[in-house]
């Protein structure tokens, strides 16, 4: 037998069997004993949770979707479902097996529909602020340069490496995008990446730009990994991964190298820098203190566009991180972005979106392995929310980027599913509706249709989840403002703000965690003995 035929027999078993488990699930549910039994068998394990986790969080990895409202996380289960060929809407993520669940206010204090600035430095630094802005408070105005200093906040990533943690940054977007930079940067205006975005008169005051602060507000950060190569390089260098493009050559005015910086600086520090995949994986974790990674100019590309060979992925990448990290014995804190999920429907591109949340998925069951919920609290969250939804009485098992069943009653022409309330998928074709019967609708960049039309599809202002594990992750209930999260994270890992209570509660909370290593003893003395 051939090497393909034996490739399409054991293709044909996978879908044979899959298909089996598919029809051996719609039959078992047709009997109410089936979900009675998964409701009791849930029933037990709620039961369970009232004995809470109370130990100090040794670890604070904060997981955070940007843009990844309430009906992305549907569609995201329900594609991930689908690609392992099941219906997807039974099927779990892995933040869906969090046992503490709580809502998250993201309005900014200017804006009721917020954006990922002033979002971020509320979940960073505990405190609300204005949209556009990171790592200052409200009182600073965005562009204006002198409302900066007075105004400054720090962050949680902070408030653990001042405690002894190590801390980590890793992003699918620029490293100085609007989410990572509240964890390091105090800036009035979150587009200013390097100083070549900034105004002159801004550089004249004294204000920094983003990709400065990286380096220089918190000089150690461990682990810094996402794209940005070209705000780190003097202006016109071009670039060491597409030296011909102009897009992608340095934009800095005041000819600093900062990688060259970074370097120099930490040269004897067991310190590496990598701008591609191999270069990262080819690194042994236990002999790396400090990583830089830079892997685009720009934002990553989409995962569905990612370049296998060059490219990281998101759970790649965050392997890497906390396999440097957990070496400190004190813990360590870490920011993971899956920032493309927002990108990916601003530009109506639904497809694009909910892969990014399905790989972000993967990378919280991965870093799940690496860690233990007995010392190390996970959350999953996002800063906002989108003007993207699915519907239509789609029946059982419809492909999320499908059609509905039905027509329009109205125009009596069919429409996907999946629809934006505002976007660049308007489109009408001889003062009507486009027919997207026409169209490839389940290709990859294909702009699922709007209601108004924009050339960017906007935020959404409603109230997003937060999932929690671990230590303290109980205090995640009910509905919160969400600049409480940190405060939380940072009451279970004793860091910050919030000690007192681990002055009488450490002895309790060091036996907790140590009772499985305590048995194992006792059971290891008894077989010797």
């Amino acid at each position: 037998m051939s090497l393909n035929s034996s490739k399409i027999r054991f293709l044909l078993i996978i879908t044979s069997l899959m298909y089996v488990l598919v029809y051996s699930r719609q039959h078992q549910e047709k009997d109410p004993l089936f979900w009675n039994t998964w409701a009791q068998r849930t029933l037990k394990n709620a039961i369970t949770l009232q004995k809470l986790n109370q130990n100090t969080a040794k670890n604070l990895i904060l997981f955070l979707g940007d843009g990844m409202g309430i009906p992305t996380v549907t569609a995201a289960r329900i594609l991930k479902g689908q690609l392992s060929r099941q219906s997807g809407e039974e099927t779990q993520l892995e933040m869906d097996k969090f046992p503490f669940v709580a809502l998250s206010k993201t309005y900014n204090t200017n804006a009721q529909v917020a954006d990922s600035a002033g979002t971020a430095t509320a979940y960073l630094c505990g405190v609300k602020a204005n949209e556009g802005t990171v790592g200052v408070s409200a009182a600073a105005v965005r562009s204006q340069c002198n409302t900066t200093q007075g105004n400054e906040v720090t962050s949680i990533l902070r408030w653990a490496k001042e405690a002894g943690k190590s801390v980590g940054i890793v992003t699918t977007t620029r490293v100085n995008h609007a989410t990572p930079s509240a964890a390091y940067a105090h800036c009035v205006d979150r587009d200013w990446y390097s100083d070549g975005e900034m105004p002159a008169e801004a550089v004249q005051a004294g204000c920094k730009d983003i990709a400065r602060q990286l380096f220089e507000n918190i000089p150690d950060i461990d682990v810094i990994m996402g794209g940005g190569r070209k705000y780190m390089f003097p202006k016109n260098q071009s670039d060491v991964e597409y030296p011909g493009e102009k897009k992608h050559f340095g934009t800095r005015i005041d000819r600093r190298n900062l990688v060259e910086e970074w370097n120099n600086r930490m040269k004897n520090k067991n310190a590496h820098y990598v701008w591609n995949k191999k270069e990262l994986l080819s690194l042994n974790p236990n002999s790396v203190d400090y990583l830089l990674g830079l892997f685009e100019p720009g934002d990553l590309p989409y995962d569905l566009e990612r370049n296998n060979e060059t490219d990281p992925s998101l759970t790649e990448m965050v392997e890497v991180a906390i396999k440097i990290l957990k070496k400190n014995p004190s813990g360590f804190y870490l920011l993971v972005e899956g920032g493309r999920i927002d990108h990916g429907h601003h530009e109506g591109k639904a497809k694009q979106a909910l892969h990014e949340a399905v790989e972000m998925d993967r990378a919280i069951g991965h870093a799940g392995l690496m860690t233990s919920i007995y010392d190390t609290m996970t959350v999953v969250t996002a800063d906002h929310s989108h003007m993207f939804n699915f519907g239509g009485y789609t029946p059982r098992g419809n492909t999320i980027f499908g059609l509905a069943p039905m027509l329009s009653d109205v125009d009596q022409k069919p429409f996907t599913a999946i629809l934006y309330g505002n976007g660049p998928g308007f489109k009408v074709v001889n003062g009507l509706r486009e027919n997207v019967s026409t169209l490839d609708y389940e290709e990859n960049n294909y702009k699922a249709q709007s209601a108004v039309p924009l050339s960017m599809e906007t935020h959404g202002g409603e109230d997003v989840a937060v999932f929690a594990k671990g230590p303290m992750a109980h205090l995640l209930h009910g509905v919160h403002e969400q600049n409480y999260i940190p405060h939380v994270m940072a009451y279970a890992a004793c860091i910050g703000q919030n000690r007192d209570h681990c002055m009488s509660s450490s002895g309790a909370s060091s036996l907790s965690a140590a009772l499985p290593s305590l048995t194992a003893l006792l059971t290891l003395i008894r077989l010797l003995c």
